[in-house]
């Protein structure tokens, strides 16, 4: 299982045009270029879900 940080992901999300909505007890919503999804406010997420985050935002995934 691959890891990686929360704020290495939150990082990229933003220096590639994504902003933060708000802050849920559990989770960071985020919006980019009109398309939402939520970050878990977990240290390390893994690989896959910051795949799918990244594809949700309609952003290419780099590690």
């Amino acid at each position: 299982m691959v890891l990686m940080k929360r704020l290495e992901l939150l990082q990229y999300l933003m220096r590639n045009g994504a902003v933060i909505l708000r802050e849920a007890s559990r989770h960071t919503i985020v919006e980019c270029r009109g398309l939402k999804t939520q970050v878990p406010r977990h240290r390390e997420i893994v690989d896959e879900l910051a795949r799918k985050i990244c594809k949700d935002l309609g952003l290419p995934f780099v590690r």
